[in-house]
């Protein structure tokens, strides 16, 4: 793309082929865990660090959002994620009409969004921002679906809220979310209750104390994670 040259869906494959890694493509089909029965499935990987996706985005910030949700639907992980990047950019900052069109087109594609790295880089920054701390029902819908992913995007969407001391929509819909089955979302729901505890820990003990005989282990440790060592025990031996 030369100077003044509007950017097109054409120019940013080519430029993501190109930049393609082979040896680290490998790598992320282990990471990622892309084999049979796995979370990921039969994903792709054209083998790019997040680094040169972001400066990609950049690049391309001015590509048309209907250009980045065709991109959205590509079959290589690393075109999903870029079309994510663009939308967070254009959302941030977008006026209001355009806000409300990549929200609902966010949550029209989320079959696409289909990874945690995908949910992880766009929750927070599209669902997140488009609600009221006191109107929680999407994410709620959200956690009751059975999309992992869809459950992944409610529980990390409350990052937005945490991020401004407003902590009841994160244990809302963690409460949800307690009985969930997958490994991802435990380690989801206890990072965001992680973050709760890092601003106020007595809100997040509240919590604990009401519900840990309840948490799976894995989320369990990662809500507990910057507690002192000997509490860490004892909420672990349920003895709290």
């Amino acid at each position: 793309m030369t100077a003044g040259e509007a950017p097109t869906l054409a120019a940013i494959r080519a430029e993501l082929q190109e930049l393609g890694d082979p040896v680290r493509a490998t790598h992320s089909l282990r990471f990622f865990k892309t084999g049979p029965g796995e979370y990921g499935e039969g994903d792709k990987f054209l083998g790019l660090t997040v680094p040169v996706m972001r400066t990609l985005v950049r690049k391309y910030r001015a590509l048309a959002d209907d250009a980045a949700l065709e991109l959205l639907a590509s079959p290589w992980h690393e075109e999903r994620l870029v079309a994510l990047l663009l939308l967070v950019d254009g959302y941030k900052h977008g006026d209001e009409r355009r806000r409300q069109k990549i929200h609902r087109a966010y949550l029209a594609n989320a079959r696409w969004i289909n990874n945690w790295d995908l949910v992880d880089s766009s929750a927070e920054h599209v669902v997140g921002p488009h609600l009221d701390a006191g109107d929680i029902s999407l994410l709620e819908q959200l956690a009751r679906s059975k999309n992992i992913w869809e459950r992944r995007i409610a529980i990390v969407s409350t990052f937005h809220f945490i991020k401004r001391n407003e902590f009841r929509p994160t244990l809302r819909i963690a409460t949800i979310l307690l009985g969930d089955s997958h490994d991802l979302i435990h380690k989801a729901v206890g990072w965001m209750l992680r973050e709760v505890g890092k601003r106020d820990r007595k809100t997040l003990d509240a919590f604990l104390k009401k519900h840990y005989r309840q948490l799976p282990r894995t989320m369990l440790r990662y809500a507990i994670e910057r507690h002192p060592e000997r509490t860490r025990k004892r909420y672990l031996a349920g003895s709290v």
